[in-house]
């Protein structure tokens, strides 16, 4: 079920294995469907934060839920493209932490979905 993930790295599996240890096969597939509609891919995030560099700052930011930094980093080029460089420097642990969280999202809502 998990290869369905692409681009899964290991510190990431981790997390899944943790939060799905206890559920059930039906919970784990459930939890799959949600996370992986929520997940975002580290290369899907580095096209996003190179598009700062072209006139589109911020982008990267939006799709991770951080509005309001995504809104300082538009009306400010990326903080004249130091921010943006170093979200492309960071985009590994942003992604990393984006999707750990999400993770704990899904197995909260499945738990919440499947309690009898």
């Amino acid at each position: 079920m998990l290869m369905m993930l692409k681009g899964l790295q290991a510190d990431e599996l981790q997390v899944i294995q943790s939060v799905t240890f206890e559920m059930t096969e039906s919970q784990q597939k459930q939890f799959l469907m949600l996370y992986q509609g929520k997940r975002k891919e580290e290369q899907t995030m580095i096209l996003l934060t190179v598009l700062g560099f072209f006139g589109f700052a911020g982008i990267q930011r939006f799709v991770i839920g951080e509005m309001l930094m995504g809104i300082l980093f538009f009306f400010t080029a990326g903080f004249c493209l130091i921010g943006t460089i170093v979200d492309l420097v960071n985009i590994k642990s942003m992604t990393y932490d984006y999707n750990k969280k999400q993770a704990y999202e899904s197995a909260a809502m499945v738990n919440v979905m499947t309690r009898k």
